[in-house]
């Protein structure tokens, strides 16, 4: 007699070979259940910032088994065991999917929509589905290593950026080093297939963490803050005790403003603990520069209402109408946050 399981896997067996759409569905229920359950995560566990020993975790499993899939690769394919380099390939494959969904919400909230910091958290949402949704990984990215290498280094880039500035650097020296050590964390996926010698893939590691961190210190405002980010932003007549007195709304009329004398930008910016950033006020009229104003007290992370500071801008002559915003940025120029507003005639 045969065991029960056994009757149910040629059930199975034999009801996909008389219906083979279903051989070709499963790939999908999997994927949008393990999309289901990633979302589930992120919007009701993932609230907070993301623990630093959860992220620091995932990047070692993740570099130790990149590390060894490479090693072992080329004997496993030569004895026939491709369904072991493909589990382990599989295995990075949701290794870099649960790293991308634990970060993404830092970066969601640190990120600006109407700035190019935005860019990066769509490529990192981009990344987390094609990691999700298995026929959509294996149709581009599986058959070009080029591109399994890019998504490798996006999880492992905005992992440790969060992770380094979870343990107190400040965000621009975090977003460098973290771009160093995913060039040098990627060595082992740049080895050749066969090859043995490593010093070839540690010399393109070490050229490519070389331009990563020049592209991040020459233009920082493509990466967001994370997971430093901006509580709160208004427009105000004035500040008291570190809250804002008559917060005027995205409309404001020129003579309220001249009857002011002054108006001030008020803005609570979260920081994990640890942290110490200086910060600055950028003031726009109609997208030409008009003052910047570097604010006196750094921000010291760790309170949960974020740290309250605000700039003010003095000397108001008509005409003054036009678009204004004010750009929260740090001082090696990470945009934090913006607040816009108009000043009718």
């Amino acid at each position: 007699m045969s065991p029960p399981n056994g009757g149910l896997l040629a059930a199975w067996r034999r009801l996909v070979a008389s219906h083979r759409w279903l051989g070709s569905l499963i790939p999908w229920v999997v994927s949008i259940g393990s999309l289901g359950l990633g979302l589930a995560t992120l919007f009701v566990f993932r609230r907070g910032l993301p623990h630093v020993s959860w992220v620091v975790g995932y990047l070692l499993f993740l570099w130790l088994l990149l590390t060894l899939l490479a090693e072992v690769r080329a004997p496993l394919e030569k004895r026939g065991r491709h369904l072991v380099v493909g589990a382990g390939e599989y295995l990075v494959q949701t290794l870099c999917h649960g790293l991308l969904l634990f970060v993404l919400p830092s970066y969601y909230f640190a990120a600006t929509v109407t700035s190019p910091n935005a860019a990066l958290v769509v490529l990192l949402a981009i990344a987390a589905l094609l990691t999700t949704i298995d026929p959509w990984y294996r149709a581009p990215v599986h058959p070009r290593p080029w591109l399994r290498c890019v998504l490798l280094g996006l999880a492992m880039f905005a992992g440790l950026n969060v992770a380094l500035a979870l343990v107190g650097m400040r965000p621009i020296v975090a977003a460098v080093a973290g771009a160093g050590l995913t060039g040098i964390g990627v060595a082992p996926a740049l080895r050749r297939p066969g090859r043995r010698d490593l010093l070839p893939a540690i010399g393109r590691a070490a050229a490519l963490a070389g331009v990563a961190m020049a592209a991040v210190c020459i233009d920082p405002v493509w990466v967001p803050p994370a997971p430093m980010f901006m509580a709160r932003a208004v427009i105000a007549r004035d500040v008291v005790g570190l809250e804002p007195v008559d917060v005027v709304d995205r409309l404001v009329n020129s003579a309220r403003i001249l009857n002011w004398g002054s108006l001030d930008a008020y803005t609570a910016v979260y920081a994990p603990s640890g942290i110490r950033q200086s910060i600055e006020h950028a003031w726009f009229r109609d997208g030409v520069p008009v003052t910047r104003i570097t604010l006196a007290a750094p921000v010291m992370g760790g309170r949960r209402e974020g740290f309250r500071t605000f700039s003010r801008r003095r000397g108001w002559h008509p005409p003054i109408a036009g678009r204004y915003r004010v750009d929260v940025v740090t001082t090696s120029g990470q945009l934090v946050g913006r607040l816009a507003f108009t000043v009718t005639p």
